[in-house]
C-alpha cells in the first residue's frame, strides 16, 4: 500500500489523547516565555476577585500549543523516513476558557489528505481541545500539517 493510500485510509478516524492537567506553574512558565503576564493568567487572587471566570485561566495560546503534545501522544506514527511539519491553521476558535487546574485533552479527526508533490502530503485535521467536565471545548481548529517522506 502506498503512503498516500495509508493516509487516505485514515480519513474520518478520530484519535484522542490522554488527559493533561494545566496547573498554575505551567501557566506562569508560559507567561514568562511569551511575556504575557495579564493578571487573569498569573494572579490567582486578583483573577478570582476581578475576572469573570472565578479564578485564573490558561492562555489561549498555551492551550493551542498543547496540540503538539496531544498529537504526538495520540496520532498514528508516520511511515519510516517521514517527518511531520506544522503548516498552520485554516481556522482557530477559542470557545471556552481553561480554568487553571482543569484537565484537557486533544481530539483529532483527519478530514483530508492531499498529495502536493511526490513524497509530500498535506493533512488537514479537525481538532478540539476538550475540558474535562465541560460541554464546550476550549478550542476548535482546522490544523494543517505537511508530511515529507524521504
Amino acid at each position: 500500500m502506498s503512503t498516500i493510500d495509508t493516509f487516505k485510509g485514515r480519513i474520518g478516524q478520530t484519535n484522542t489523547s490522554d488527559w493533561f492537567t494545566i496547573d498554575q506553574s505551567r501557566v506562569n512558565a508560559f507567561a514568562e516565555v511569551t511575556l504575557d503576564h495579564q493578571f487573569i493568567h498569573v494572579d490567582p487572587e486578583r483573577a478570582k476577585a476581578e475576572a469573570p471566570f472565578g479564578g485564573p485561566i490558561a492562555h489561549g495560546f498555551l492551550t493551542l500549543s498543547m496540540l503538539s503534545h496531544f498529537a504526538e501522544q495520540s496520532l498514528p506514527a508516520f511511515p519510516d523516513k517521514a517527518i511531520g511539519i506544522n503548516y498552520g491553521f485554516d481556522k482557530v476558535r477559542f470557545l471556552s476558557p481553561v480554568p487553571v487546574g482543569a484537565r484537557i485533552r486533544g481530539k483529532f479527526t483527519l478530514s483530508d489528505v492531499t498529495e502536493r508533490k511526490p513524497g509530500q502530503f498535506q493533512l488537514t485535521q479537525t481538532v478540539e481541545v476538550e475540558i474535562d467536565g465541560h460541554d464546550t471545548p476550549a478550542l476548535a481548529a482546522q490544523w494543517l500539517s505537511l508530511v515529507v517522506v524521504g
